[in-house]
């Protein structure tokens, strides 16, 4: 990545985790700072003479990486462990940090800094790691680097994307996931998984947890928004209540399109690209797989019945992302 690239994602880390922590005593602080001026003869005569090689080769994921099966592994991610080691180093001295806190795949970069801290400065620093978080119905990891992976910047995924991804989780993961992500007490986590028990249908269990999330992440606000585009989409609230910040979000986020009454489903469907063609939109209709304001239609016309307010939301499926916005022209 560019400089300029680097900076701007610096910008927008900082801004998330000012949010996500507002109200409590934190710093924030670049490893850029303390590694601009470090030569690399000065590195390995501060660090790389203390890292023996024999206790890097041991790592479980170079051992993987160098293995017959592996894809073997570059110099500059080799050496990582070393960065990350002084990293922590640094931070002891300056800082007085003794604490790192990591997922349990860099547990080998997080122990090489307490080794190093050790070896120099004969002072004790800890790690504490936790396990990967992992989709229970799909067996695979949270991660940016997943397929449908969510992020915290609302420039990748809106405040609204992010409340259905928490909103959509699966049965089996959702009071997990409550308490790994939300500030809930137990007792209120173990009250909203016996009323999800009782009637998982009723998804409650992920609506607070979508609640929860978006409002740590995105604030109250942009997470009452959310809620309100979603229960539009699913048919938990009439399109004709929407109020300007819903609807302007809904233009944003959605196929767009104005019409009139009389106007023909099936161009429709093609202009708002959830069919491809109108040989296509019209065996949705005849498959009766098309819904206005969420029932079922058929028909071939829009009509004036057919508008709340002068608008509906049509929807392909059952997919709540295959919808789009249509309002009179």
């Amino acid at each position: 990545k560019s400089l300029d690239e680097i900076e701007r994602n610096k910008i927008g880390i900082v801004r998330q985790y000012k949010r996500i922590f507002a109200g409590k005593p934190f710093a924030i602080v670049d490893n850029y700072d303390w590694f601009k001026d470090m030569g690399y003869l000065q590195f390995l005569r501060e660090v790389g003479k203390h890292v023996p090689m024999r206790q890097m080769l041991q790592r479980e994921f170079v051992q993987a990486r160098l293995g017959g099966e592996g894809k073997g592994i570059s110099y500059a991610e080799f050496s990582y462990a070393l960065i990350q080691g002084y990293d922590f180093l640094h931070l002891s001295r300056k800082h007085g940090t003794s604490l790192q806190v990591c997922g349990s795949d860099q547990w080998g970069n997080s122990i090489a800094g307490v080794e190093l801290i050790r070896r120099i400065t004969g002072q004790e620093a800890h790690v504490w790691s936790a396990p990967l978080v992992i989709n229970k119905a799909t067996g695979k990891k949270f991660g940016k680097t997943e397929d449908g992976a969510v992020w915290l910047d609302p420039a990748l995924t809106s405040p609204t994307q992010f409340y259905q991804f928490w909103i959509n989780c699966d049965d089996e993961g959702v009071e997990y996931y409550l308490k790994i992500y939300t500030l809930l007490h137990r007792a209120e986590i173990d009250d909203i998984a016996v009323k999800h028990r009782a009637n998982p249908k009723y998804r409650h269990a992920q609506t607070r947890l979508a609640q929860e999330v978006t409002r740590i992440v995105h604030g109250d606000e942009d997470m009452q928004a959310a809620e309100l585009v979603t229960k539009c989409l699913t048919g938990n609230m009439s399109i004709a209540e929407a109020n300007d910040k819903v609807m302007a979000i809904m233009r944003t986020e959605l196929p767009h399109v104005a019409v009139r009454v009389g106007d023909e489903l099936a161009n429709v469907l093609v202009s708002t690209g959830l069919a491809e063609s109108k040989t296509v939109a019209r065996r949705l209709l005849a498959d009766n797989a098309i819904a206005i304001n969420n029932q079922k239609t058929i028909k071939p016309l829009l009509e004036k019945s057919d508008f709340q307010n002068n608008r509906l939301l049509i929807r392909k499926g059952k997919a709540f992302k295959d919808s789009a916005l249509v309002e009179l022209a």
